[in-house]
């Protein structure tokens, strides 16, 4: 016991620092993902003539799923809960006679898929463990092509959108089309300091959104004016493309950094859960000892007294 508590201890170790290492990536990237999502949707919301297929729902015949999970286990609730919710979808789809596409990024949902016998679009368990931008750009390209020609008609991620080491969100987010009035509303808020899952630092984090929720309450009375240079087709043709590739990267760092919380989580209540053990076990020990103790001098006195 006292080894398997060592072990655990050491994982929670770990996947601390691997938190704190994915905690800043996501923070090197919100900047640029938040800006890019404003000017593009901003610009999609405030002009009706740039809108075109890329926001136009359309009857959907295929559709491709992005589920992320990790390559390794020992995490808690994280792959099963992705899986779980990545079956509902692929089973209500194909209720309705659509065609599902996965893209299974992470060891565990391309092996439940290959179970499933459902279709997937490749391998990509590498980017589970090293989240890469350039890859993502690749799966965002090939995405939109598809959806472009017509081979897709809809794109869907699902994955754990990372709010703090103790909170991750389990989503399905539409990502072709672009939906202008739900993307408004997406939460870009994350503790991104903190790697200690309490309640101290739930309140702190509940506190810090109702200040985001005012400040953007305070902003939303301003408006966009945008001067387009050369034409909107250009201006389309270079922001789309760059945002549904920025999507799916940043979804892959939530997951990532999610994984590790988890990881953390689950193995500190092992450590907690070992650590009572051995208490109780130690209890236990004791008592034993200290009955056969008072059995022996029972046994003594017992004996000197009918001498």
């Amino acid at each position: 016991m006292q080894s398997t508590r060592k072990i655990t201890s050491a994982m929670k170790m770990v996947a601390s620092s691997k938190l704190h290492h994915a905690q800043q990536m996501i923070e090197n990237m919100l900047p640029y993902e938040g800006m890019l999502e404003h000017i593009l949707k901003t610009f999609l919301a405030s002009d009706v003539d740039a809108k075109g297929s890329i926001t136009q729902a359309r009857p959907v015949k295929t559709v491709a799923l992005l589920a992320f999970s990790s390559n390794s286990s020992l995490c808690g609730g994280f792959n099963s809960n992705v899986l779980k919710l990545t079956q509902k979808a692929i089973d209500g789809y194909q209720k309705n006679g659509v065609k599902v596409i996965v893209y299974p990024i992470g060891r565990k949902v391309a092996e439940k898929m290959q179970k499933l016998g459902v279709a997937t679009a490749g391998n990509f368990m590498q980017l589970a463990d090293k989240p890469n931008s350039i890859e993502c750009a690749e799966i965002g390209r090939q995405l939109q092509a598809d959806f472009d020609n017509g081979i897709i008609d809809r794109v869907e991620m699902i994955y754990h959108h990372f709010k703090s080491a103790g909170s991750q969100i389990l989503q399905n987010k539409v990502l072709l089309p672009i939906d202008i009035e739900s993307a408004m509303d997406y939460d870009h808020f994350r503790d991104l300091k903190s790697t200690i899952a309490s309640e101290e630092a739930t309140k702190y984090l509940q506190e810090h959104q109702k200040e985001r929720e005012y400040e953007n309450e305070k902003a939303s009375a301003l408006n966009d004016n945008f001067i387009v240079e050369p034409d909107m087709q250009t201006i389309l043709s270079v922001l789309v493309p760059r945002y549904v590739n920025l999507m799916v990267y940043t979804a892959l760092l939530d997951s990532n950094a999610s994984e590790h919380a988890a990881r953390m989580v689950a193995m500190q209540t092992a450590t907690d859960n070992a650590d009572e053990l051995l208490r109780m076990l130690n209890l236990q020990y004791n008592k034993s000892r200290q009955q056969a103790i008072t059995s022996e001098l029972l046994d003594i006195v017992g004996g000197s007294v009918n001498n």
